[in-house]
């Protein structure tokens, strides 16, 4: 089996935009994917106060150890007493946490822009 599947997701280099580390997802977001995202994901929540948002935008799959990684590294951040936000702006997403249970356990924006300014519609899960 290939190291690197050519349809599982990859990152795009993080930036910095006033604090806030934006990681932008691509491709599929599964079993593939998930040890290169893990290990760069719990690099970026190593530190005290991690301030992180994850653009799911570009994500055209996730399967559940892609869901697993997003709560892991929930729960990192949570633990260092930060933040993390996602970009979906797929109502299939949103459903998908609705019907796993995890409807209210992610900060979620349909931007980028309203993600980095905290505003809109945070964790509604409609």
């Amino acid at each position: 089996m290939a190291d690197n599947h050519p349809r599982s997701a990859t990152y795009r280099t993080t930036r910095t935009d006033g604090g806030t580390t934006v990681v932008t997802l691509l491709g599929d977001l599964d079993l593939l994917a998930v040890p290169v995202l893990c290990a760069a994901l719990d690099h970026l929540t190593s530190g005290t106060e991690p301030d992180l948002v994850l653009d799911l935008s570009p994500v055209s799959f996730i399967d559940c150890t892609g869901l697993g990684l997003l709560c892991r590294a929930r729960n990192r951040v949570r633990y260092r007493v930060g933040r993390l936000r996602l970009v979906t702006p797929e109502d299939d997403f949103r459903r998908l946490l609705r019907t796993t249970g995890l409807g209210d356990a992610f900060e979620l924006y349909p931007g980028l822009p309203e993600a980095l300014a905290g505003t809109g519609a945070p964790g509604a899960v409609a």
